[in-house]
């Protein structure tokens, strides 16, 4: 039984080593350098962009929150 068992476990394990582990490890270096060089500038500019939005955002959020504030006081109470 330990003799067929062997054999079993060996052909995966060898098959696994030569084509999967070496690509699995080649991935996972290429991703790590990826991250480590930092955001491109295409990148860079869109996180800009997004940010300059919420901005403007939470500016328009403020202002109308203070027109409910003035139109219906009791606004922040309703749920």
């Amino acid at each position: 039984m330990a003799d067929i068992l062997v054999p079993m476990i060996a052909v995966p394990l060898i098959l696994f080593m030569i084509f999967v582990a070496p690509i699995w490890v080649i991935m996972h270096y290429r991703s790590k350098r990826k991250i480590s060089q930092g955001l491109s500038e295409t990148e860079l500019q869109d996180l800009q962009q997004l940010t300059q939005q919420a901005e403007r955002m939470r500016e328009r959020i403020k202002t109308l929150e203070s027109i409910l504030d003035a139109d219906a006081p009791t606004w922040r109470q309703r749920k």
